[in-house]
């Protein structure tokens, strides 16, 4: 074999070599992936890289799509049973992140429901919108509004059937919380973040409360008045959810890359108002000297003189 030959053959087996490897790669890309999920959709949200593939970094937050999905799959599934069709709004939705997860891994196969995203940032609707119809995702909703705002929409369906808010900053928790109640949702995934308003009424307060109670050294250092405040915060959250007729389990979301604040809520709707809740909710207010502030936000009257 003369030096022409012998050179086309090595780069014949080493394009084969190379255009081998590459067909490794994209199987075990699939193998990864759940049936049917849609490739372009996991390249918009940068869970694969630009090739189709998977890195250390794509492969984490695939790992954590999925750890999410494994809590919200079964409540999709009690939705949708008796050929229900299910509707969720998902509050502070950014770039819709949550909802196109949803709905490429349940909604698109189940043939039925939908999604409605609610984001102030008019861009972020406008990007999703067009993301949606690229993929031909056309149960799929975006509105342009605050999530207060979102309660009197005349534009949102009168009775919505799961609610989520996923790393809903400070009282927007509470707004997705109240949208919830007034829909009558049957269920609510809540991801809190950034929890600064009690906080902040714990720092105006805290002079009187060194002086009344010891608990106060819980919050006389700035660090720990935020920690507790955002520990308080979403204890009243989920007595104010039990107390309105929710059975409520707390997790962590372990691993996601988006905020330090992991903590889960799920609260699903069964119709059997805890008066304990309530009078635990209440309790708690007046211990930490939060009953003028923080009352209306949970159901409650404040007390007298404020």
């Amino acid at each position: 074999m003369n030096a022409a030959a012998k050179r086309k053959q090595q780069g014949t087996a080493g394009s084969a070599a190379h255009l081998s490897k590459a067909d490794a790669a994209k199987a075990a890309v699939v193998a990864e992936l759940r049936p049917g999920q849609s490739i372009e959709l996991l390249k918009a949200l940068h869970i694969l890289t630009r090739e189709g593939l998977l890195n250390q970094d794509s492969r984490r937050k695939l790992k954590q799509v999925y750890h999410l999905y494994q809590f919200i799959e079964p409540v999709l599934n009690d939705l949708a049973a008796n050929d229900h069709a299910p509707t969720l709004a998902d509050h502070g939705a950014g770039k819709s992140y949550l909802g196109f997860i949803l709905y490429d891994l349940f909604f698109k196969s189940l043939g039925r429901g939908a999604i409605y995203g609610i984001e102030w940032r008019a861009e972020l609707v406008e990007r999703s919108r067009e993301l949606a119809e690229r993929l031909g995702f056309e149960r799929m909703r975006f509105f342009n509004l605050s999530v207060a705002d979102s309660t009197q929409s005349q534009e949102l369906p009168q009775q919505i059937d799961m609610v989520t808010a996923l790393h809903a900053c400070d009282t927007a928790t509470d707004d997705a919380i109240a949208f919830g109640l007034e829909k009558k949702a049957r269920a609510m995934v809540l991801v809190p973040c950034c929890q600064a308003e009690v906080a902040a009424c714990l720092r105006q307060g805290k002079a009187l409360q060194l002086s009344r109670t010891p608990l106060a050294e819980l919050w006389r250092h700035p660090i720990h008045t935020r920690e507790l405040g955002s520990q308080i915060t979403n204890v009243l959250r989920c007595l104010y959810l039990e107390a309105s007729g929710y059975q409520v389990t707390v997790t962590e979301l372990v691993g996601w890359e988006h905020s330090m604040k992991n903590e889960l809520i799920l609260a699903r709707h069964t119709g059997q108002k805890k008066r304990s809740a309530q009078e635990r909710l209440q309790a708690i207010l007046q211990e930490f000297g939060l009953e003028h502030s923080m009352a209306h936000r949970f159901g409650l009257q404040a007390a007298s003189g404020d």
